[in-house]
């Protein structure tokens, strides 16, 4: 049976906790997409104050505890901020169901704990209408690690592109806060694409400007790009730094600035930067197909606008000529919203009971669908 074609917001901010971006698209969770409105809200400074302070509090699943009553006056402010933009957008669009992911402030798998605030039962009350959330529990309750979430909207993209020529290996990147890659299977079987966190994306450029200027982000990668790379702590950085087998997912918590004490602004931004795209560089070179004439990289996500780190992983990809990247933008994708406009198709999937979590992108155990679905029509 045809399933019906939802509208569906799909509510994402990241690991910068500058703001929320808002996608509007039409799907049956299937094969149908379309976009109708992408809109990026900057979080007021009460609020994205708030968040850093309790992200930079949370280290452990004991620390939730004791930060139990700050984390819910924060998520309260949270929830009601989200139920403001979407009361502007209810009178001139009409809303099926909202996948409201909130802001991740822990994540660990190990522990059975992917924790993100944002009070899905408070926003379906305000806004009288169908939320779906806490898209993460369910995979982690089935073994898998909680992300990366986004590879089956890779997959559906990766349709729309249509790249035909089968001798071209298909991938996406993801730099976000963390960067997560899928590699697209050949005939965009969601069974067999699959997903893997690679490395830092912006998290560890973005700690180390905004803790030493008034910068909130390196626009561009131009500080980077007038720094001095110190070749000594970059070196010391690599070989202290404990590879994974690319199995497990990522939180910010896994990275830290602390072998940059004792750089300068520019000359640490330069090579904090250096340090991300070797990472980067390092998942890409492990996980690429080895048979084909090209590869085909399709970047999306805040860092695919800082050139210098682009440029800086490209410097250390083997076989360059068999390497092709561009940005999603370029097939009239906005780089900016791939993973809001994800979350509104999971929305959509949850809704239908569609698998949203695979063993080949979480490692859970089988194909499930997840989120907490909550109806207050």
């Amino acid at each position: 049976m045809e399933k019906k074609l939802l509208n569906c917001l799909g509510m994402m901010s990241g690991t910068s906790m500058d703001g929320v971006d808002i996608s509007l698209i039409k799907t049956d969770g299937e094969n149908f997409f379309e976009r109708i409105i992408d809109k990026y809200y900057e979080f007021p400074d009460n609020l994205y104050d708030g968040l850093i302070k309790i992200r930079e509090t949370i280290n452990s699943k004991e620390d939730l505890k004791i930060q139990k009553k700050e984390i819910k006056n924060l998520e309260k402010k949270f929830t009601l901020f989200h139920a403001s933009l979407i009361d502007d957008l209810k009178s001139n669009f009409e809303i099926d169901v909202v996948g409201f992911h909130g802001q991740t402030i822990f994540h660990s798998p190990k522990n059975k704990i992917s924790f993100q605030i944002g009070d899905g039962n408070l926003l379906a009350q305000l806004i009288r209408k169908k939320v779906v959330f806490n898209f993460r529990k369910n995979d982690i309750d089935h073994s898998g690690q909680g992300a990366p979430l986004t590879p089956v909207f890779h997959n559906l993209i990766s349709k729309k592109i249509n790249e035909k020529n089968r001798n071209t290996s298909l991938y996406f990147i993801n730099i976000g806060g963390i960067t997560n890659l899928t590699k697209i299977d050949k005939n965009f079987d969601e069974n067999f694409m699959e997903g893997y966190d690679i490395g830092p994306g912006n998290c560890l450029i973005d700690n180390w400007v905004r803790k030493n200027s008034t910068f909130k982000y390196d626009e561009n990668g131009k500080i980077a790009s007038l720094g001095k790379l110190n070749e000594l702590t970059l070196n010391q950085a690599i070989d202290n730094f404990e590879f994974n087998d690319f199995k497990n997912s990522l939180d910010i918590n896994d990275f830290d600035i602390s072998f940059l004490r004792g750089l300068d602004f520019e000359e640490g931004c330069a090579t904090v930067t250096e340090f991300t795209a070797y990472l980067i560089a390092n998942g890409i070179n492990n996980l690429r197909v080895r048979n084909t004439d090209s590869d085909l990289f399709i970047i999306c996500g805040g860092g695919r606008k800082n050139n210098f780190l682009i440029n800086r992983i490209k410097n250390y990809i083997h076989n360059e000529k068999r390497f092709i990247i561009k940005d999603v933008d370029y097939y009239e994708f906005d780089g900016d919203f791939i993973e809001s406009q994800a979350f509104g198709y999971l929305a959509a999937r949850s809704i239908y009971n569609l698998p949203i979590s695979f063993p080949k992108t979480t490692r859970c155990l089988k194909s499930i669908s997840g989120g907490v679905i909550v109806d207050n029509n």
